[in-house]
């Protein structure tokens, strides 16, 4: 994990990094189990170097805080399905991604799981489709 992204979580979390509901995302291999083990370098590289269309200085963080995703549209917004309790969440339009495609054309949303002190954070959003 790069340093803005600790910053940032260290910041907004009072908790340790790797949370219970993210230990359970990791399986015995050491996998994300919501990368396929032959996405993973890809979704790796994409992750790392991602930075907040928002604010191109912040990190969007990487594999703990990243994932593909599903996608509902309701009203012309996106709403993200967040994986830790499949809330659907929306997406704010600066934190969408314009400038470089996703690395295998499926939806990926940065976001810190579910906490009261960070209520539907979006950290950044890629929307499906491109190659």
């Amino acid at each position: 994990m790069n340093r803005a992204c600790k910053l940032l979580l260290a910041m907004a979390l009072p908790l340790p990094l790797m949370t219970g509901a993210e230990a359970e995302e990791v399986g015995q291999d050491g996998a994300h189990r919501h990368h396929p083990p032959q996405d993973q370098p890809l979704h790796e590289k994409f992750y790392s170097n991602w930075h907040m269309p928002d604010n191109p200085a912040l990190s969007c963080c990487n594999n703990a805080d990243c994932y593909p995703t599903e996608i509902r549209y309701l009203d012309g917004r996106i709403y993200a399905r967040r994986r830790e309790d499949g809330k659907y969440i929306l997406i704010p339009s600066q934190k969408v991604e314009r400038n470089r495609d996703n690395p295998d054309g499926r939806n990926h949303l940065c976001a810190p799981p579910p906490s009261a002190s960070l209520v539907d954070t979006v950290y950044c959003f890629a929307l499906g489709g491109a190659t």
